[in-house]
C-alpha cells in the first residue's frame, strides 16, 4: 500500500475497476472503504482500504 492518501483513481487502478463511478457508487451505498473529503477532493487512508479488504476476506470465509 502507498504511504500517501489515495484518490478514487488510485482505487480504480488497484482493484481494476471499470470506472471511477464504481468508487462513487460504493460511497453512496456505503459499501466501500471509508473515505473523507479534503475540500472538494475525496481521499482514502490506505489503512482504511486495507481494513475494508480484510473485512471482505473475512466475510467470504464465513
Amino acid at each position: 500500500m502507498p504511504s500517501r492518501y489515495l484518490t478514487p483513481d488510485d482505487l480504480v487502478a488497484m482493484f481494476d475497476l471499470p470506472s471511477v463511478e464504481t468508487v462513487y457508487q460504493w460511497r453512496r451505498k456505503r459499501t466501500g472503504p471509508r473515505g473523507f473529503r479534503v475540500g472538494r477532493h475525496l481521499r482514502y487512508d490506505p489503512a482504511d482500504v486495507q481494513a475494508w479488504v480484510e473485512s471482505l476476506r473475512e466475510g467470504a470465509a464465513a
